[in-house]
Formats: C-alpha cells, structure tokens, sequence
C-alpha cells in the first residue's frame, strides 16, 4: 500500500445518487478483489474508505460510491483532470478457491461493486457464478449489466418491488431455486446476518465507520464468534472474514 496521486478519468451518475469513478494510478497494480482505498477529499480531515468495483488493468482502476454526505457530493462534483491523493490497496480481499465449480455472490446497495471483480477472477477460472443484486428500487440499481457480459447469471431483488423480485436478496435466491452453496457477500448488517443464517462456506465483507483506515486508531472493531477476547479491525483483518468469524452487534 501507499500513497498516490490518481488522475480522475471519468465521473458519472450511473443510479439514483450512486457515481462510478475510473482513476488512473499504479497502485491499480497491486489490488485485489475485495480491498478498498482511501481517498483524501480537500477540506475533509478524515479520508474516505470506498471499496474498489475494477480492476481495468495495472493503471487503471474503478470506484462506485453513493452520496451520502458532504465529502462524497464534493468527489462528485469532481471532473475528469482533476486529481486525487489516493491510499491503498488497503485491508484484506476474498481469497479466491479455485477448487469451487461454482459460486454465489450476493449484494446489496453499495455492497455489490466489490463483488464485480471477485465475479471477474472467477469467471477467468471458468467457474459458474451466479450474482444476486438487491437495491431499494429500481432507480438504484446498478451493474445488473455489466454482471451479464461476463457470463454471470444475474438476479434483481428491490424492496418495492419495481424492478426484479420484490423483496429481499433471500427471496429473490429463493424465487431462483439457486443451490449453490459456496457464497460470497457484501453489503449491509442485515443482509449478511440473513447470509450467515443460510450459509456456512464463503466469506462476508462488513462495511464499517474507519478514521485511519490502517488498524492504528481502532474505530473499527469487531468481536470474534469465538474467541471471547479476540477483537478484529474491519481496515486492516477484513474487511471480509469467512462466514461465522465476526459477532454482528459489534460492527
């Protein structure tokens, strides 16, 4: 990991409040699916974790992230030219297992760009994956697309029903009669508890309030399962741990 000025080479809107960013940078070299990097945004003390969606290749990297507050309306605001103080690869990405046929990845919200280059490296190996997305509505969906040219199967859950299978990620696996049984997660407390009740091979990825991003400040904690005295950084141990690892009422 390390410090980087990245050249901004697109921002768009590509969902209701939700932008994809492309930056060119060589840290782009050096990240793994499931890793995220933190961006320093002018007149903000505390940089921005966002988890990195593509891999282009070893320059060029790509950042979907939501507007949900002061410092990302500022980052979309920001235009092609334009630079960024850039740190990273940082934390710990989905190990890929070669030896599964097939897998299931599941995500919701802003947790499904992490999972589009875990779907990559998979497909490169030829395995099956099968990709279920959940958003709110239609209007916040995302990458259901992109998801389709590499070969995945692709499924829509939105709570209203308006795009898709109407409810929950859970329901729209059901509606699908998926069997897989090796997942891969990502998005908020909730769903990956609703992961964990279903699920016992693969991993989660927590989103979690970070200050340093690093593992120094500990804002970030969260207790293990088992070991009673055992605490884990979600920036620097995770942010994703096998299914069962982390306790879900410290994050």
């Amino acid at each position: 990991m390390k410090c980087e000025v990245a050249t901004i080479l697109s921002n768009e809107e590509i969902a209701k409040d939700t932008y994809r960013m492309e930056m060119q940078a060589e840290i782009a070299a050096d990240m793994q699916p499931g890793q995220f990097v933190n961006i320093q945004i002018d007149s903000f003390f505390l940089r921005r974790p966002i988890s990195i969606c593509d891999v282009i290749d070893p320059q060029h990297f790509v950042i979907i992230y939501k507007v949900v507050g002061d410092g990302t309306k500022r980052l979309s605001l920001m235009d092609k030219g334009q630079t960024l103080n850039v740190f990273g690869p940082l934390g710990h990405g989905y190990p890929i297992e070669e030896k599964e046929d097939s897998v299931l990845l599941i995500g919701g919200g802003v947790g499904v760009p992490p999972l589009y280059e875990l779907a990559k490296q998979y497909r490169r190996l030829d395995k099956k994956v099968d990709v279920v997305l959940g958003f709110n509505d239609r209007g916040s969906l995302f990458y259901e697309e992109e998801f389709k040219a590499l070969g995945c199967r692709v499924y829509v859950a939105t709570m209203d029903g308006s795009y898709g299978t109407k409810g929950t990620v859970m329901d729209a696996i059901d509606e699908a009669g998926i069997t897989t049984d090796f997942v891969c997660s990502c998005g908020p407390v909730p769903m990956l508890k609703a992961v964990e009740e279903r699920y016992q091979r693969g991993y989660v990825s927590f989103e979690s309030r970070m200050a340093c991003g690093i593992g120094a400040c500990m804002a970030c904690i969260a207790k293990d399962k088992k070991e009673e005295e055992l605490y884990h950084r979600i920036c620097k141990e995770g942010p994703v741990f096998p299914i069962g690892k982390v306790a879900f009422g410290w994050i």
